[in-house]
């Protein structure tokens, strides 16, 4: 069964750890990560973009897709579907498809606005049992078309965001999606350190997770990062391990063919990955 996420965050930041968001993108994703989880016996939150959120055919079918898993695959630890970077209407459409949780990205707004909408939605998640995610300073790299230069967020704003009732806070700490260029000048502890003290016991969220350091990941969870989001390196790995059957040459063996065969090496590197990952995170065994 589905949960919101707010609990295990809770948890998460009470105890020092973090909880991955790792983003599907399709069947094999969803059941590699779900797969991973279970076996780590650790929380975990699926996270969706809008662009996904198209390509796997509409947010009812992942729902669908996903609590149909739950339940075949034995899977007892605590699983939240999460619209990532979400538009206002497709916030919507996630409360009515049946997800768990909601992030509402209002960042290219002005800041009365993001807090006009995120004050609408925080009322419609909770009337639902769902989390809800806000973000304040835009995450660099490219996400769905919004882009930030890894920008870092006011303190300020982020308590005004925060008082709204949400569950959880994205705040921009100078973190890119995508990989990082080697000019990057790693996360700004300092505006971490700033937005925790004025935003208390909420759990913030680090966007962007593939390629910070291990130690500067470790440092953030200390400062009160509770969600860590991790995509663009499980689509490397995934893409690395479907390369490498193909140069190969395994399709051309017997029923190399078979879709099911070319896209398990890829499902494995997932699988590896994320538990990586979880390890990392401090979040193996507190399902």
């Amino acid at each position: 069964m589905l949960v919101s996420a707010t609990e295990m965050l809770q948890k998460a930041k009470a105890g020092h750890y973090a909880v991955g968001q790792f983003n599907i993108n399709n069947l094999e994703w969803t059941k590699a990560i779900l797969t991973a989880a279970q076996e780590c016996n650790s929380p975990v939150i699926l996270g969706v973009s809008e662009g996904a959120g198209k390509y796997m055919g509409g947010y009812k079918t992942i729902v669908g897709m996903v609590n149909g898993m739950i339940e075949e695959l034995g899977i007892t630890v605590p699983v939240a579907t999460h619209l990532d970077h979400g538009s206002y209407d497709a916030c919507l459409k996630c409360v009515e498809a049946g997800f768990s949780s909601i992030m509402f990205d209002g960042s290219h707004y002005p800041i009365e606005e993001n807090i006009a909408k995120t004050t609408e939605l925080v009322k419609i998640a909770h009337d639902n049992n769902m989390s809800i995610e806000a973000e304040v300073g835009a995450i660099g790299g490219e996400e769905d078309g919004v882009i930030g230069r890894g920008e870092c967020a006011d303190p300020d704003e982020c308590k005004m965001i925060a008082d709204l009732g949400i569950d959880f806070l994205a705040a921009g700490i100078g973190n890119i999606h995508g990989v990082y260029p080697d000019n990057w000048e790693g996360l700004s502890f300092e505006t971490l350190d700033a937005i925790q003290q004025k935003t208390g016991d909420m759990p913030l969220v680090l966007h962007g997770g593939t390629g910070i350091p291990d130690d500067m990941i470790k440092k953030a969870i200390t400062l009160g990062v509770a969600k860590i989001n991790v995509n663009t390196e499980c689509q490397i790995v995934f893409t690395e391990a479907t390369r490498k059957y193909f140069e190969e040459g395994k399709d051309k063996v017997g029923k190399g063919f078979d879709p099911r065969k070319v896209l398990k090496p890829g499902y494995e590197a997932i699988i590896a990955k994320v538990k990586e990952k979880m390890e990392l995170f401090g979040s193996v065994g507190k399902a």
